[in-house]
C-alpha cells in the first residue's frame, strides 16, 4: 500500500469515526424528547433501539463504551439543559459558568451510558446478549444514579412514560421498573431480530413483541385510572407569588412579594374556607429567627393554619426549614430539609475543611445549609399526616419509603432557579411519580409555579402555570392504601436486571 493509499485510508476512517460519534451523540439527545415538556416517547424508544443496535455491533469493547458515553452526552445534554439557568440569574458574576456546568453535566452523565457499554464488551461478544446485558445495566446505572455521591435520580429513562397511562405501573415497580420498560421495549426489536430479509423485516418481529408490551402496560394503567378516588373532606389553599429569583431578595421587591403572599392568602374562597393554608419554599426574606411579630399576621391574613418555607439559623447554622404557625400565630411544627443540593446548598467535605483551616465552605459556620435529621411526619392542626418534601428532596423515590404513617405528600418548592423551558416541567413530572409510587395524594407549592394539586393516580386537578400570581383552593384526596412498590421498592427490578446480567455472561468470549 502507497503512502498516499494509506494517508487517504486514515482520513476516511478518522472521518467516519467522527461521524459515528455525531450520530451517537444525536441518538442520545433523541433519547430526551421523550421528558417532560416534549413527551415524545416513541422517539426515545426508537433512538435506543437504534444505539442497542449499534452497541451489539460494536467491534470491542472500548467501542461499546464510547459509544454509550458519548450517547449518554447527547442525552444529558439535552435533558439537563436548564443546568444553565440558575446561573443566568446574575448573569454578569456567574453567566461565564454557564456553559461549563452543561459540559460537566452531559459528561459525567455520559459515564452512567458508557459504564453499562463497557460491562456488556466485557460480558459477552455474543452481539444479542450484548444488547441484552446493555439493557439491563443501563436499568441498574439508573438506579444507581439515584444513591451515588447523595445521588440524582433525574430524568431516568422511566420518566419518559409520566403522563401517559403506562406511568401507573410504577405503583407495582417504581420509576425503576419504568427504565426496565423503556429498555425492554427498544430492545426487543434487536433482540428478536430475523436473520435475513430487508433491514426493516428483520426487526419486524421484535417491534410486535414491543409494541404488545407497551400495549398490555397501557391497558392495566387505563384500569388504574378507573380508580374510585375518595376525597377527605379537607380543602388545601396553595398559594404562588411568582416571586422571581433575580428580584427574590431585592429589598423593594420582597416587600411586594411578601404582600402577595398574604392578599392571596386572605382571598375569598370560592368554596369551602381552606383548612390549611401552603406557601412555597424560602417564602419570605426574613429568618424564622426574626418573626416572633410576624407569626400572627401571617394566621391572620390566612384564618387558617399555614404550612410555609422559611429559613431558620440556630448555633450559627443555617436550615432550609418548612414550619407549621397555628390558627393563634404559635410556631407548632418545624422540619429541616435533609437531603441538600451539592455544591447550591452545601459544599460537600466543607465542615472537614474547615478543620484544616478552609472555613468559607463549611455549614457550621454559616455558609450553606446543615441538613436536618431525616425524613419525618408532620401534623397539622386538624389535616391528616403529612411527609414534607421540599424541592429537591421530592426527585428520590426512597424517601418515601423511609416513614410510617404519613397519608399525603407536600412538596414545597423553590422552582424559579430551572427557568421556564424544561426544568420545572421535569421536576413537576417527578412529583407525579411520587404520587403514583406511593399512592398518596401531593400538594406542591411553588414560587414562580408549576403550583400543582396532584391525585393518587398522579393526575393534576388543578394548577397554576408559571409565571403567574394567584393561589388554588383544592380538596385533599385520601391515599389509595399501601402499595406494592411501597412494600418492595426498587428489589424485583433490581433482581430481574442482574439476573439478564448473569445469563448474558454465560455467553462470554470463549
Amino acid at each position: 500500500m502507497s503512502a498516499d493509499t494509506a494517508s487517504a485510508t486514515g482520513k476516511a476512517l478518522r472521518r467516519r469515526s467522527w461521524m459515528g460519534a455525531v450520530l451517537n451523540f444525536l441518538l442520545g439527545a433523541a433519547c430526551a424528547l421523550g421528558q417532560a415538556p416534549w413527551g415524545l416517547w416513541p422517539v426515545t424508544i426508537i433512538a435506543l433501539s437504534i444505539l442497542f443496535w449499534r452497541i451489539g455491533t460494536a467491534a470491542t469493547t472500548r467501542a461499546a463504551c464510547l459509544k454509550g458515553g458519548v450517547a449518554g452526552a447527547g442525552y444529558f445534554a439535552l435533558a439537563l439543559s436548564w443546568i444553565v439557568e440558575p446561573f443566568l440569574v446574575q448573569p454578569e458574576i456567574y453567566g461565564w459558568m454557564a456553559p461549563f456546568a452543561l459540559i460537566l453535566m452531559a459528561a459525567g452523565g455520559g459515564v452512567f451510558w458508557a459504564v453499562p457499554g463497557w460491562l456488556a464488551g466485557r460480558l459477552t461478544n455474543d452481539r444479542l446478549a450484548r444488547v441484552a446485558a446493555f439493557a439491563a445495566a443501563l436499568v441498574l446505572s439508573d438506579w444507581l444514579r439515584g444513591w451515588i455521591f447523595t445521588g440524582f435520580p433525574w430524568t431516568i429513562l422511566g420518566h419518559i412514560w409520566i403522563g401517559t397511562p403506562a406511568a401507573q405501573a410504577a405503583s407495582f415497580i417504581g420509576g425503576i421498573g419504568l427504565s426496565a420498560l423503556t429498555v425492554a421495549a427498544a430492545a426487543l426489536p434487536v433482540l428478536f431480530q430475523r436473520s435475513h430479509g430487508p433491514d426493516w423485516h428483520r426487526f419486524l418481529p421484535g417491534s410486535i413483541i414491543s409494541l404488545l408490551l407497551i400495549a398490555v402496560v397501557w391497558a392495566g394503567g387505563l384500569l388504574r385510572l378507573d380508580t374510585k378516588i375518595t376525597m377527605t373532606g379537607k380543602t388545601i389553599r396553595l398559594v404562588q407569588p411568582n416571586a422571581e429569583q433575580a428580584l427574590k431578595w431585592d429589598p423593594d421587591w420582597a416587600q411586594i412579594f411578601w404582600e402577595r403572599l398574604l392578599t392571596e392568602s386572605a382571598a375569598p374562597p370560592e368554596g369551602p374556607p381552606p383548612d390549611a393554608v401552603i406557601w412555597p419554599e424560602t417564602a419570605v426574606g426574613f429568618l424564622l429567627n426574626q418573626a416572633d411579630d410576624i407569626l400572627p399576621v401571617i394566621s391572620e391574613a390566612a384564618g387558617a393554619p399555614v404550612l410555609m418555607g422559611i429559613q431558620r439559623a440556630e448555633d450559627e447554622r443555617y436550615y432550609n426549614a418548612l414550619i407549621e404557625i397555628t390558627r393563634e400565630g404559635t410556631l407548632a411544627e418545624t422540619y429541616d430539609k435533609f437531603h441538600l443540593v451539592p455544591f447550591g446548598e452545601y459544599i460537600p467535605w466543607g465542615d472537614f475543611l474547615s478543620r484544616l483551616g478552609i472555613g468559607a465552605f463549611a455549614a457550621q459556620q454559616g455558609y450553606g445549609y446543615t441538613p436536618g435529621p431525616g425524613p419525618a411526619v408532620m401534623t397539622p392542626e386538624g389535616l391528616p399526616p403529612l411527609q414534607p418534601l421540599i424541592c429537591y428532596e421530592a426527585i428520590f423515590p426512597q424517601h418515601l419509603r423511609s416513614v410510617n404513617g404519613a397519608k399525603w405528600l407536600l412538596q414545597v418548592t423553590n422552582d424559579a432557579w430551572f427557568g421556564t423551558i424544561s426544568g420545572p416541567y421535569q421536576h413537576l413530572a417527578q412529583a407525579r411519580l411520587r404520587a403514583i409510587e406511593s399512592g398518596m395524594p401531593l400538594m406542591r407549592a411553588a414560587n414562580t409555579g408549576i403550583t400543582a394539586a396532584i391525585d393518587p393516580l398522579g393526575r393534576i386537578t388543578s394548577s397554576l402555570p408559571l409565571g403567574a400570581m394567584g393561589h388554588i383552593d383544592a380538596g385533599l384526596a385520601a391515599p389509595l392504601g399501601t402499595t406494592f412498590w411501597t412494600r418492595t421498592g426498587p428489589l424485583p427490578v433490581l433482581l430481574i436486571s442482574f439476573a439478564v446480567l448473569f445469563v448474558a455472561a454465560l455467553r462470554r468470549r470463549r
